[in-house]
């Protein structure tokens, strides 16, 4: 299993650790310090060797902050966690609090008295961060203080080894485009820009530029590192040297120079010397990389990382190769459906056990051409019932409900193949829906289909296109309170950015970009709707008798939509002719690859609505 379902437990010594901690602030002159939960290459998901926050406070969540003081302490989740934080924390070493409605920065500033020195591990925090933090701090005359070696770790006695998988290469005829050609083009941005350099710090910026990924951290491909891209030299990668064979560090020196992660801010250093221009993100680099960049006399020119954009926009290699993996998966998904329908109303069937015979599935999907399941994309939301109105509910052992008859089951699930990365949600009567649930969810799929169906002009803005997704529940008076779409990467990470459909989506789609169409709807106490396919955005295209060519979306995800949940009488001609080609288009793509008993399913689960 690629995910383990371990409860969360408080079988830490954690007062122990936050009076050891407070003791070594002490001996350093500090009356605070921050813990984020980050690691020093800022991605969303860290190695267990980073794991600083759940070390200290209990709280394993993947997302989060903690600040302790002399005599007091907070840790801060957003509205995910609520519950599992006050089920891991004691609240009387750390105070819950709003990450989201009250951030740590403002949280420090109601605290704060003249003179306090409030330390913070500068490779963890990002250059914006630190600049909310010492805006605070300079307004009640305290010091936010950047320290060279993180406090934690002088006490963390049995902190893991930081990971050391091996690096492997993406073959060209998967990424579409050769490290150098990708090299190449984004030296020509430098040069656009009028910089010298550019810190490259996201680890899925860096495996797409070298064509390279890992196995550093949980789900996502990537190799914890940092690169150099000059605009006139060589760039340079910075690894540790164990993670490459040498094979690989040969074919990779023919277009970089290779070095230690020692040598970055060595590098850094003599770059700021020489008076170049560096391009930094203030949103994802570390603090440290900047000053030391400013230290050295270098000047900072501060902008997004090159590197996101170009990647966002697939080439046509890496969506046929997502096309392939999409095929596959919504094969596997079919079987888990057709499995699931046959004895998901037992009785005997829990949100573990169902999530483990899905990645079952998947498993056996990619054996026969060859495209194995390397990892699952995130941990699965597997959410019976009341479970599923928990937007990233994470079934553990102590929370495992039964699947019963008469509610809904949500599955929101992916997987990370070579050739791509999948995400998929469907929501699942087990019995027979309540008329309730399937108004709701028959509101949630016209959200979808409005989406799906979308043409609109360039320069349009995910913000502008998530109201497609709202409309029919809005005028219930209802609404979901999450992003509608996420940029999902080629065997890379499946939240990426830049582009996202939401209330704060204000960059536009652009054509060969993925993204997600996940409206839903959330009972609390009672039962959660998602309905989730993975969209490709489509070149310009006229439309006949208009006079501005327009975008537009095509589904790539394949699996059957619950038909029993569909109130057909509100749907339009239009909404009922959409389904019903997705359906027939889902048959005519798996049946080949699938029989028995998923075969029969496919065939009934895909008829027209109105058969």
């Amino acid at each position: 299993m690629f995910q383990n379902f371990d409860a969360p437990s408080r079988a830490h010594p954690i007062t122990e650790r936050l009076v050891a901690l407070r003791a070594q602030l002490g001996r350093t002159g500090l009356q605070g310090f921050v813990v984020p939960h980050a690691d020093e290459y800022q991605g969303e998901y860290i190695p267990a060797s980073a794991e600083r926050l759940a070390w200290l406070t209990g709280f394993t969540g993947s997302a989060g902050a903690a600040i302790v003081l002399t005599d007091e302490a907070a840790v801060f989740v957003d509205g995910r966690y609520t519950l599992q934080v006050r089920d891991q924390v004691d609240v009387a070493d750390f105070t819950p609090e709003d990450l989201i409605g009250h951030p740590p920065h403002q949280w420090l500033k109601a605290k704060l008295s003249a003179d306090d020195r409030i330390g913070y591990d500068p490779r963890l925090l990002t250059l914006a961060e630190v600049r909310r933090f010492e805006a605070v701090c300079q307004a009640a005359g305290a010091e936010f203080v950047a320290l060279s070696e993180n406090p934690i770790d002088a006490i963390w006695a049995d902190r893991p080894l930081p990971p050391l998988s091996q690096v492997m290469q993406q073959p060209d005829d998967l990424a579409g485009e050769t490290s150098v050609e990708k090299i190449r083009r984004m030296q020509a941005v430098l040069a656009e820009k009028g910089v010298d350099a550019a810190i490259l710090a996201q680890s899925d910026s860096i495996a797409w530029i070298f064509n390279i990924r890992g196995a550093d951290v949980p789900h996502n491909p990537v190799v914890l590192s940092y690169a150099l891209l000059r605009r006139d030299e060589r760039p340079t990668l910075y690894v540790d040297g164990r993670k490459l064979s040498n094979v690989l560090r040969d074919a990779l020196s023919e277009r970089a120079d290779i070095k230690e992660e020692r040598d970055f801010l060595v590098d850094l250093t003599k770059l700021g010397a020489d008076g170049r221009r560096v391009l930094v993100d203030p949103q994802t680099t570390p603090a440290l990389f900047a000053r030391t960049l400013t230290d050295a006399k270098g000047t900072l020119v501060e902008g997004g990382d090159p590197v996101v954009l170009p990647k966002a926009r697939k080439n046509a290699v890496e969506l046929e190769g997502t096309r392939r993996a999409h095929r596959r998966d919504g094969a596997a998904m079919t079987r888990f459906l057709a499995w699931l329908d046959a004895n998901g109303d037992q009785g005997t069937e829990t949100e573990i056990s169902v999530a483990r015979k899905l990645e079952q599935f998947r498993a056996e999907a990619g054996v026969a051409d060859d495209m194995p399941l390397l990892e699952i994309s995130f941990d699965t939301i597997s959410g019976a019932g009341p479970d599923g109105a928990i937007v990233h509910y994470r079934v553990n052992e102590s929370t495992d409900r039964k699947l019963e008859t008469g509610t809904l089951y949500l599955v929101d699930s992916g997987a990370q193949y070579r050739d791509g990365t999948t995400d998929i949600t469907r929501t699942i009567a087990i019995g027979q829906p309540t008329s309730e649930m399937r108004d709701r969810f028959t509101r949630v799929l016209k959200g979808h289909i409005a989406l799906a169906t979308a043409r609109f002009p360039k320069g349009t803005t995910g913000a502008q296109l998530d109201t497609l997704a709202r409309h029919a529940l809005w005028q219930a008076g209802l609404d979901f309170d999450h992003g509608t779409g996420h940029g999902v990467g080629v065997f890379l990470s499946v939240h990426e950015g830049p582009v996202r459909i939401s209330k704060a989506g204000h960059l536009p789609p652009e054509s060969g970009m993925i993204l997600s169409n996940e409206p839903g709807y959330y009972k609390t106490g009672a039962y959660g709707i998602r309905i989730e396919n993975l969209i490709v955005v489509t070149p310009p295209a006229p439309i006949e008798g208009g006079d501005r060519e327009m975008l537009g979306f095509e589904t790539i995800t394949l699996a059957p939509i619950d038909r029993n949940l569909i109130e057909v009488a509100l749907l339009t001609p239009t909404e009922k002719g959409w389904m019903d080609a997705y359906h027939a288009r889902v048959r005519e793509t798996l049946a080949p690859s699938l029989d028995g008993a998923a075969l029969r399913f496919l065939i009934d689960a895909t008829q027209p609505l109105e058969a």
